[in-house]
Parts: structure tokens; C-alpha cells; sequence
């Protein structure tokens, strides 16, 4: 697309934000006007895509995935297993990644979320066998490939079996290792401007992975450099039986204590707060991505999201890894938010709308985005467009809820930046069938 052409996306279906009902006009990879309903663009433009069998949203934001993964979905070895076992089954697994597997992992991660109207994806990648210590410079390549949007998180692993961690020794990296690539990988990718298509961020993996002083360090690190911090916490009463044994602190003391109770930190999971916890989390603003799926299939429980909420701290929405979900859709994890969460709050509490605004507003306020989430003036040309025209669809009356209440998994089109990546339910310029071969071939190897 030309820098300075003009496009008209007209008159949407049903809209997200009621004051879009007109549509929305984007130039220089910007929203430059919003549009009643009936209104018309104030200054001529180059384009105009009817939108009226579309239902239009701001690209869904994914604030917490494993995009490796894709390589191990419903992996026998893995069944019927809760968080710490689940785990150690697939921690010797992961340990033979290859640099090709990453590649390949990273584009099917991608294809799929950006397919189901995801233009923002943050992944926490902590494993880095040998040979694998360039990661994070490939699935930067292939998001450059897909124009993904990606904040990409320096994960690490330092606390191996022999230490009294959980993984195994193959799997984990010096703390000097892991500072020094970290510090590189911000140099190197993390774009800091309004409008940046990569970022970093660091993510030393949980509690029962790293060391404490990884953990003082990175939070270091990430105020030297203003990027954020990110790991998981509280998914799991094991998790805090670990920390009460092996620190003497339940998971969020111990976070507060190494320097992590702050906003410049999102949680993924974070079920198993007590009421105080939730009262500390919302006062220091950090954010919470809600991960549904995972959750169920682990049997991890519910995250206490309105809560959280309410005392403060940003709720964001993700699919979280392909080996616990077992999939990488955006569209459907936000229909998982909505069901799940109406086992634990009222009907009333519980919107579509609400579940919507988590993919979207709250997983940008946990990325640290504010120009991302929303379809208002000055914010990022992020659109995903889905059509209603499926069976599925078929008799619903308000359009916007039945992407949620009937499970819509497909967008039709997808902006990124102001450039259509997805036409016609298609990734533009993309040879996905290709992929699915190749990702069967690397998945088989994977599993001898």
C-alpha cells in the first residue's frame, strides 16, 4: 500500500465500538477518521471496501503463546496430565528442537492466529538447547515473513533438577548466558516508537525454572532498557507448594520480593490468588493474561478475572502453547473466556463485549500498548473482519454477539499496519499447505 493512499472500510455490519458504525478511514498505517453511522469521509479517498456483511474489530491481541508447540499437539506422552507432570513428560521432547522446527513452528503459530483475526502476538520462548541459541533471531524472521505484529520474550530456564528446579539439566542456560543474549536481543529488535511492528521483552519462565537472582536481575535489566517482564505465576497449587518449600513465600510474595510487583509485568494464568494477592496485584497495576483453554484442559482452575479487574490490574487474553490449548485461534479462545468465565460470575458480568475487550484494549495494557486495541483516531491500522455467512451463523440476530455465541473461527480479512494480510480467508502470498507438510514431517521426527 501506498504511504499517503486512502482506504474506506465502510459501513461494517456491527462494529465493536458503536461510534465506528460508519467505518473507519486509515492512511500512513493509522486510523485518521471514525465514522458515525451515515457519515462520509471528510477528505476523498483512494479506496473504499464494503464492509456491511462484516462484523469489524480491532485485531485481537494474543499476550501469551509457546509458538514451538505447534509441534507437539495432543502428543500421546502428555495426555490426562496435570501441570508439573505434563511438563516433565514434554520437557525431554522439546529439548531435541532444531533451528528448522523453530522456523516452521513459528509460521504455523502465526498462520493460524493471524487467520482467526490476530494482528498482535507475544510468545515466551525459554528453551535454548544447544544450537538453538539464535531462537529468537528466527521466529523474528518469520514475523516478518506473515507482517505479524509480535512482542517476542527472551524466556529462560536456569534451575535444572539438580538444583531442585523441574526441568532437566539438557534444557537449561547460565544466568550469564541468558543476561548477556537478552541485552543483545534488545539492542537488537526492541523498537520502542508508537506503531512498532517488534518488541522484547524478558520472561525468565516461573518460579520453579529460575534462579532467584535471574529473576532480581532481569527485572534489572528490563528497567535499564524500559521493556517489559513477563513469566508465569500462580497456574497451579503445585506451583505454590514449590515456592512455600523452596523460597518459604507463596508465588506472589516471592514475585514481590525479587522486584516484580509493579506495571511494568504481566502474568500469565495467575489463578490461584487470594483476595489480599488480588488487592496487592490491582494496586501495582500488573496485568494478567487469562489463558481459558489451557487452563481447562490442564485442570489448572479459573482465574479470578473480574477481580482482578476491578482492583486494578489489565486482563489480557491467550491461547497460550499449542501442547496445552491445542491450538492457536484467537476468535475461539475469546468464545472459552466467555463460557468459562460465566462458571464464576454472572451472566450480567459476563458479556460478549467484555470477553472481546480482553483480546483486544487489555492485551494491549499488558504489552505496555497504547496504540493498539481500539478503533480510534491515531491508533494503528489493526482490523480483523469476519463475514456471518457460515451455518453456524445462521438465524443469529445480533451480529457482534454471534461471534462470540456461535463460535466464529475465521476472519475474512485481516489489516496489519494498514496493509490487508488475510483476503478472502487467505494469508496473502502464503503457501500453507506447503507448511502443514512440512510441520507433520518435523512433528514425527520430533516424537522419535
Amino acid at each position: 500500500m501506498k504511504s499517503n493512499r486512502r482506504i474506506w472500510i465502510k459501513a461494517p455490519l456491527a462494529t465493536l465500538e458503536p461510534e465506528s458504525a460508519g467505518g473507519v478511514v486509515i492512511e500512513n498505517q493509522l486510523i485518521t477518521e471514525v465514522l458515525a453511522s451515515g457519515m462520509q469521509p471528510s477528505v476523498p479517498v483512494d479506496e473504499v471496501f464494503d464492509a456491511s456483511q462484516h462484523v469489524m474489530l480491532p485485531g485481537l491481541i494474543n499476550s501469551h503463546h509457546h509458538f514451538y508447540q505447534t509441534l507437539t499437539r495432543a502428543f500421546p506422552q502428555a495426555l490426562n496430565k496435570s501441570l508439573f507432570s505434563w511438563l516433565k513428560s514434554l520437557y525431554p521432547v522439546w529439548a531435541k528442537l532444531g533451528e528448522e522446527m523453530i522456523e516452521v513452528s513459528t509460521q504455523v503459530a502465526l498462520a493460524e492466529l493471524l487467520l482467526s483475526g490476530c494482528t498482535t502476538a507475544s510468545d515466551h520462548h525459554y528453551l535454548f538447547p544447544d544450537g538453538l541459541e539464535n531462537a529468537i533471531d528466527i521466529q523474528m524472521a518469520q514475523a516478518e515473513k506473515l507482517g505479524v505484529r509480535v512482542h517476542l520474550t527472551r524466556g529462560s530456564m536456569s534451575l535444572g533438577e539438580e538444583d531442585g528446579g523441574l526441568p532437566p539439566q539438557s534444557t537449561v542456560q547460565s544466568e550469564e548466558t541468558i543476561l548477556d543474549d537478552s541485552e543483545r536481543l534488545i539492542q537488537r529488535y526492541h523498537d520502542p516508537e508508537a506503531g512498532a511492528m517488534t518488541r522484547i521483552a524478558l520472561a525468565p519462565c516461573s518460579p520453579f525454572s529460575v534462579s532467584e537472582a535471574l529473576m532480581r536481575a532481569s527485572a534489572v535489566l528490563a528497567q535499564k532498557y524500559d521493556v517489559r517482564l513477563h513469566t508465569h505465576l500462580a497456574e497451579t497449587h503445585d506451583e505454590t507448594d514449590f515456592c512455600i518449600q523452596m523460597f518459604g513465600l507463596r508465588p506472589l510474595d516471592y514475585l514481590e520480593k525479587v522486584g516484580w510487583l509493579n506495571d511494568r509485568v504481566w502474568l500469565a494464568h495467575g489463578i490461584h490468588f487470594n483476595a489480599d494477592e488480588i488487592r496487592r496485584l490491582g494496586a501495582a497495576g500488573t496485568g494478567i493474561c487469562h489463558c481459558p483453554s489451557s487452563n481447562m484442559l490442564l485442570a489448572s482452575g479459573l482465574c479470578s478475572t473480574l477481580d482482578l479487574e476491578r482492583a486494578g490490574s489489565p486482563i489480557g487474553l491467550g491461547v497460550d502453547g499449542s501442547a496445552s490449548n491445542d491450538g492457536s485461534n484467537m476468535i475461539q479462545e475469546v468464545r472459552q473466556a466467555f463460557l468459562l468465565g460465566r462458571l464464576k460470575y454472572a451472566a450480567s458480568e459476563i458479556t460478549h463485549q467484555k470477553v472481546l475487550s480482553w483480546a483486544t484494549e487489555g492485551s494491549a495494557r499488558c504489552l505496555g500498548r497504547d496504540d493498539l486495541g481500539s478503533l480510534k483516531v491515531g491508533m494503528q491500522a489493526d482490523i480483523a473482519l469476519y463475514k456471518l455467512d457460515e451455518l453456524r451463523f445462521a438465524g443469529a440476530g445480533d451480529p457482534l454477539a454471534a461471534l462470540v455465541l456461535c463460535g466464529a473461527h475465521q476472519a475474512d480479512r485481516v489489516m496489519v499496519a494498514g496493509r490487508w494480510r488475510v483476503i478472502d480467508g487467505a494469508i496473502e502470498g502464503f503457501d500453507l499447505e506447503g507448511l502443514i507438510q512440512r510441520q507433520k514431517m518435523l512433528a514425527r521426527r520430533l516424537a522419535i
